[in-house]
């Protein structure tokens, strides 16, 4: 999934829509959407009583394409907010007006928090790389600028929408708290923050406005901007101060690291209750960033999933507390990697349904958004050429009656090279290219390599980088009684992008990935469900390969499996990177002998048919790898612990 939310610009209205249907633009922005099928076959009478229940909460989302921006030296999930939105439209929470478009803020508007010097300097990239910590190209300048500063004018219309309906509006990007006045910083280019308060104050608002901000990083640049300002009081809780903490109207608390959830929890039944009576705010923008999360990869906090939306109820209810409602605005703030979003998304869905609600994992949110896609194609359009006006043989329709026309013109006997290049357009894969900077990507098809049939995109018509190339047929020998689709090969590699302290090499890899395995694969699984095939077959050349997608693979044998966890066991604490150096250098051993632990690529499966997720999600499977697993153990060896004899290795 690339881009769950493009179709929802009214000015750029597109030919497909991951999302859900567009039917019109609507007034002031907004987009009417279609009904998602879920609440339409609950019936009209259902479907006014939720509208009834979720309006009472006055929920809004602001969202815009631009947000999915993509920058490679920071480890930012760029589908973060399409994520979230996508969950919501297959929950059925999503309404026809629900979701508003902001526009670019004008540099007036910027001009009121940072100084013209300063704005002028972010046309160098050496700016960007001291913000960002990383090199930062000139493609990645443009697209991060335009990134940024749409949020910026997503959390102005955010503020506008909460004061107009006195309710909730969350904006799905935004929370820019390190930016000041004269720099940015911590990833932050823009402070929408304080752009947003700046231009209500302008306009003539006067009512107090508290920003609540719990990112584990402090909130230093708002709290500078309005250092000197009474009417706007900061509160921050954040591991440690990146600023002056001192501020007229200010609290600001650091915790330190590793900071579970009763620390956070009780400091903030402490403190933040005064802190809302006494100023009694007119507007409240609360930065709920999940940044402190135990499993973020730029985070030193232990915060759980239920501590993060315990944290975040709170709050909401202590602003809409004895019956008035302050309009409140949500903004993004921090959260890394690509489970960053699930922390966001059960805090929408609890604001709509007042429900705690389980995202998904990213696999099947992504096959479902997929299958939302593959149900709206015309079979036609993937088998046929625009060309073919009518109905004519073709070469492969006289293959074994005329004995010269043996030459394959069907990509896995079904595909024509337009349906295979649609398939890509329509499945995100393509879009998913342009947001890493390849705006022309180029497709081609080749049906004669021994091995298999290969798909290969291109940066560019001239087909000087190769960004994927994926080699497969279709087998019924790999597993008795199954058709599957066998992946010879996948590569998938960003040639503009450079390595740095976020993006470590993997083993084997000459640039960057995309980051794309998962669309991919889903990808994968979409032709085997269209050719109506059992599933996925391959081999993982790396230990880090097989890692990837877990949640919707298994190795084909269960004693495989059972290895696989016990090594994943053994390198618990260590990266994805770290753990597949440390098998590809040998220092995986079995825990009896001392044995090294090689990494012998043995047949995993994604299953599409129900024969096949028996086969390898069953109860009988699972037993046959408790069994195996009580055999076998492994262990990091020691720092200067020497290699055994060859004869000692273990497979």
């Amino acid at each position: 999934m690339s881009s769950a939310l493009l179709a929802l610009e009214p000015r750029r209205r597109r030919a497909y829509t991951p999302f859900m249907a567009v039917q019109a633009p609507g007034r002031n922005g907004a987009v009417r959407l279609s009904l998602p099928a879920r609440v339409a076959r609950a019936g009209r009478r259902r479907w006014r009583h939720f509208r009834r229940r979720w309006w009472w909460h006055g929920v809004r989302l602001v969202y815009h394409e631009a947000y999915s921006g993509s920058l490679d030296v920071v480890p930012l999930d760029h589908q973060r907010a399409e994520r979230v939105a996508s969950f919501l439209a297959e929950e059925g929470m999503l309404l026809r007006e629900d979701i508003r478009i902001p526009r670019h803020p004008s540099l007036r508007n910027l001009l009121r928090v940072h100084d013209a010097e300063y704005l002028e300097s972010l046309q160098d990239p050496e700016t960007l790389t001291r913000i960002f910590g990383a090199a930062v190209s000139d493609a990645e300048l443009e697209q991060v600028i335009e990134m940024q500063r749409m949020m910026v004018g997503g959390t102005i219309l955010a503020t506008i929408l909460a004061l107009r309906n006195r309710g909730v509006t969350v904006n799905l990007g935004g929370g820019l708290h390190h930016a000041e006045r004269s720099r940015g910083g911590g990833f932050c280019l823009f402070n929408d923050v304080a752009v947003a308060i700046t231009r209500l104050r302008a306009k003539g608002y006067r009512d107090p406005v508290l920003v609540i901000d719990l990112d584990m990083h402090d909130g230093n640049g708002t709290r500078a901007v309005f250092a000197h300002d009474p009417s706007v009081y900061t509160y921050s809780l954040h591991a440690e101060h990146w600023g002056d903490p001192e501020a007229v109207a200010s609290t600001a608390i650091a915790l330190g690291t590793d900071v579970g959830d009763e620390v956070l929890l009780g400091t903030l039944l402490k403190t933040l209750p005064d802190v809302v009576h006494s100023v009694r705010p007119g507007l409240v923008i609360y930065i709920a960033g999940t940044d402190g999360a135990a499993d973020d990869p730029l985070g030193s906090w232990q915060l759980s999933a239920a501590g993060i939306l315990r944290r975040d109820q709170f709050v909401m209810e202590l602003v809409r507390r004895r019956g008035r409602s302050v309009p409140t605005v949500v903004v993004l703030g921090g959260g890394y990697g690509d489970r960053s979003w699930k922390y966001t998304a059960r805090f929408a869905a609890w604001l709509m349904t007042r429900r705690t609600i389980e995202p998904p994992p990213n696999e099947l949110l992504l096959l479902q958004s997929f299958r939302r896609i593959r149900r709206g194609l015309d079979p036609a359009s993937l088998t046929s050429d625009p060309s073919d006006l009518t109905w004519k043989l073709t070469e492969a329709d006289l293959v074994g009656v005329l004995p010269e026309a043996t030459r394959p013109t069907r990509f896995l006997g079904y595909f024509s090279r337009h349906g295979v290049e649609l398939l890509l357009e329509r499945f995100g894969i393509l879009d998913a290219l342009r947001v890493r900077g390849y705006e022309h990507p180029a497709v081609d098809v080749d049906l004669t390599h021994p091995l298999g049939e290969t798909a290969r995109i291109f940066g560019g018509p001239e087909r000087g980088e190769l960004l994927m190339e994926l080699r497969m047929h279709r087998s019924t020998r790999s597993v008795p009684g199954l058709e599957l689709l066998v992946i010879e090969w996948l590569l998938l590699q960003h040639p503009r992008a450079e390595f740095g302290p976020y993006r470590r090499p993997l083993p084997g890899q000459q640039f960057p990935g995309l980051g794309m395995l998962k669309d991919v694969l889903g990808w994968v699984v979409m032709l085997c469900e269209i050719l109506g095939l059992d599933g996925v077959y391959y081999s993982p050349s790396s230990y880090h390969v097989a890692a990837q997608s877990r949640s919707m693979v298994r190795f084909l044998h269960p004693e495989h499996e059972a290895r696989f966890r016990a090594m994943r066991a053994a390198m618990a604490d260590l990266s994805l990177a770290e753990a597949s150096r440390a098998v590809d250098q040998g220092q995986l051993r079995v825990a009896a002998t001392g044995a090294t632990v090689r990494w012998e690529g043995e047949p995993m499966v994604l299953p599409v048919s129900s024969r096949l997720k028996d086969q390898v999600f069953g109860e009988a499977y699972e037993a046959d790898v408790t069994a195996a697993l009580e055999r076998v153990e492994f262990r990091l060896a020691g720092a200067g612990e020497p290699a055994p004899a060859a004869s000692g290795s273990a497979t």
